[in-house]
């Protein structure tokens, strides 16, 4: 498959009407992803005190605006929804817009979200275990005819899913960043793996790690696709350019090292061989996250000039 490029769209700060529109903008100008996050609040978090659109709904929309591009989430906590609906959920998404919609599973972040909406938010190891049942029921429902499982956070009873998706083959993504339990979950359960927010090389040293692991499960590396988000900064001056870095350090804190380090935060004459960094690291899918307010003349241009030029080189 050829290089994707995509465009990760956070729902927040955004009235729903200028979300179709921009969709609809993204489709036009044959991006290849356009996915939405699963967050009840803002992310970087302020306490909810930002507008903020639900993923499952926001992804129906999306589904019927869209005609060209792939569509998802990246990516679902599996906390906050049971995994047998998220399966149904998929399948409906996937006949809405003809076969086109692929699955994001994580094991989550947003705690501060989670808490305030009730949601038990249990320690890192046990998410993860959630992680590694969640994908496996949602696996078997989008292709068994009847499905039973038991396990220690979910459990299915002679479960059917029908219809079955559109796609022979839904793919299931899985998002993050750990490299023993969350990469290996991808190796041994996933068609694709994301990476949000890291640098280059650090993309080029996970890639490896998620190697190790398909080896060790004995499944061909090439099976698993590799994709990552990077924080949409770019700008059409130097002076500009220096606004984003400053404004990037204020909403991430402590995080705005880590990622300033995995943004694209440039002007777009040095958009191409940004982007080029991480397909030499192994990407084969890239997405600017986007987080309202950007610069639109930049985004214009990358679309318009940066893209084009960046499947040129790829090819």
């Amino acid at each position: 498959m050829a290089l994707s490029l995509g465009v990760h769209v956070g729902q927040q700060n955004m009235p729903m009407a200028e979300l179709r529109a921009l969709w609809r903008h993204l489709d036009a100008a044959q991006v290849d992803w356009i996915s939405a996050w699963d967050h009840f609040y803002e992310a970087p978090p302020k306490g909810g005190t930002e507008p903020h659109f639900e993923a499952l709904a926001t992804l129906g929309a999306l589904a019927a605006e869209t005609r060209h591009a792939r569509i998802g989430c990246l990516v679902f906590y599996v906390g906050y929804r049971n995994p047998a609906l998220l399966a149904k959920a998929a399948t409906t998404l996937d006949h809405i817009c003809g076969g086109r919609f692929e699955l994001g599973l994580g094991a989550g972040w947003h705690i501060w979200e989670a808490s305030a909406y009730g949601y038990p938010f249990p320690d890192v190891g046990t998410r993860l275990d959630m992680l590694d049942e969640a994908a496996e029921i949602i696996r078997r429902m989008l292709t068994e005819d009847r499905v039973t499982f038991s396990g220690m956070h979910f459990q299915t009873d002679d479960a059917s899913c029908l219809p079955k998706p559109v796609q022979e083959r839904l793919p299931i993504w899985v998002g993050g960043l750990g490299e023993r339990r969350t990469l290996e979950i991808a190796a041994r359960r996933a068609d694709g793996w994301n990476a949000a927010y890291v640098s280059a090389a650090e993309f080029t040293r996970l890639n490896k790690v998620l190697d190790h692991w398909c080896e060790v499960d004995e499944r061909d590396p090439a099976a698993v696709r590799r994709g990552v988000n990077l924080v949409f900064a770019m700008a059409m001056d130097e002076a500009g350019v220096a606004a984003e870095r400053e404004r990037l350090g204020a909403e991430w804190g402590a995080n705005a090292e880590r990622i300033i380090g995995g943004s694209l935060l440039c002007t777009p004459d040095a958009a191409v061989e940004r982007v080029l960094e991480y397909v030499a690291a192994g990407a084969q899918e890239v997405n600017i996250a986007l987080r309202a307010p950007w610069n639109a003349e930049a985004l214009d241009a990358y679309l318009e000039v940066a893209m084009p030029a960046i499947r040129r080189e790829a090819a």
